[in-house]
């Protein structure tokens, strides 16, 4: 279970579970200051110029509250949400059919935008730039141009790759946002918050317990906090403590410092196999049999944030803490050695 559980809660659709707790307003909206600031400061200098709000790029890894900043921008400026995403765009009559629906003020949500096709793209930039949208129907000698006009709109993109962008694309966005990942003490906010959602008792040590355990994403504190819920209603009383939160989340293999099961066998893979690195992500990936995009993009961000690997021009080198996280002796510093200026 725990193998792939991260890669469950950071990937997959949003569930009514997630619904249930997304903060109905930015004031309820947790972390994320300087955004909300700049975000509320738009709305209101908009509003103030009876105009719509200028097209806003979110980017960020996932689960730190892109597509919720989304919901809380249309109902602050109090027009439709209309939601979708790059790789559902598959022709421009797609987004010709989206965007003619659209009503002035109303704001378009296009989650994964750098997974957008180039050809699409062409269609979006005189949307983005002159509300205009230029169609081509028919091909060869009979082929002709039909320009429709389109109501002012509000273009949010969200994107957990922003250096996938396009660069035309990207310079047509008014605001540009970076989410970074949440404090401990942010997160045990978020996940008290939830938990008086859901009913369910929990102290201030329960709430730690599992925000340092979150790897500093709420999506992933609040699937943590629907499994410690679980295990408290089973094997405890109902009520969430520091150590029913640390036995819960040990049941599934989740250590103190939030790696799980497949961070470690990684971890270990490293040093054991690789000599500490450098190793390429294929190699390593096949090693410990998972995807190298799951590798890449679900267990390496945090492995690195907390500072257990590197990635360098020839691969993947384990640092000293990675060595120190599981117990195996640093490697003895060597003129051969490619890790010796680390120890």
């Amino acid at each position: 279970m725990s193998e792939n559980f991260y890669q469950q809660t950071t990937s997959v659709p949003v569930t009514a579970f997630d619904v249930s707790l997304r903060p109905p307003a930015f004031s309820e909206f947790i972390g994320q200051e300087k955004v909300k600031e700049r975000l509320l400061l738009m709305l209101e200098a908009a509003k103030r110029r009876g105009d719509v709000l200028d097209h806003v790029l979110l980017s960020g890894p996932p689960g730190l509250g892109k597509t919720t900043l989304a919901n809380l921008i249309a109902r602050a400026s109090g027009t439709q949400l209309h939601t979708t995403s790059g790789p559902q765009i598959e022709k421009a009559g797609d987004l010709a059919g989206i965007l003619t629906n659209i009503q002035k003020g109303d704001i378009l949500f296009i989650d994964e935008i750098h997974r957008l096709h180039p050809a699409i793209e062409e269609y979006l930039y005189p949307a983005m730039e002159d509300f205009r949208l230029d169609i081509i129907i028919d091909s060869g000698p009979s082929a002709r141009s039909i320009q429709i006009n389109l109501p002012r709109f509000t273009l949010v993109g969200a994107t957990t790759r922003s250096g996938m962008l396009t660069a035309p694309l990207r310079s047509r966005f008014g605001l540009v946002n970076r989410l970074d990942y949440y404090s401990h003490e942010e997160l045990a906010r978020i996940i008290e918050r939830s938990a008086g959602l859901l009913d369910v008792p929990i102290d201030p040590s329960g709430a730690m317990e599992v925000a340092s355990r979150a790897r500093g994403t709420p999506r992933v504190a609040n699937a943590l906090l629907r499994w410690v819920r679980d295990y408290s209603q089973v094997r405890g009383s109902g009520a969430i403590n520091g150590v029913i939160a640390d036995a819960a989340l040990a049941m599934i293999e989740i250590d103190s410092q939030g790696l799980d099961e497949m961070d470690k066998r990684l971890l270990e893979v490293m040093i054991y196999k690789f000599g500490g690195g450098p190793v390429g992500l294929n190699s390593l990936a096949v090693a410990v049999g998972e995807d190298p995009a799951t590798v890449e993009e679900v267990h390496e961000p945090f492995l690195i944030m907390q500072g257990f690997l590197m990635r360098t021009p020839r691969g993947r080198i384990a640092l000293p803490s990675a060595y120190q996280k599981i117990g195996a002796p640093a490697p003895t510093p060597t003129a051969n050695n490619p890790q010796q200026d680390l120890f």
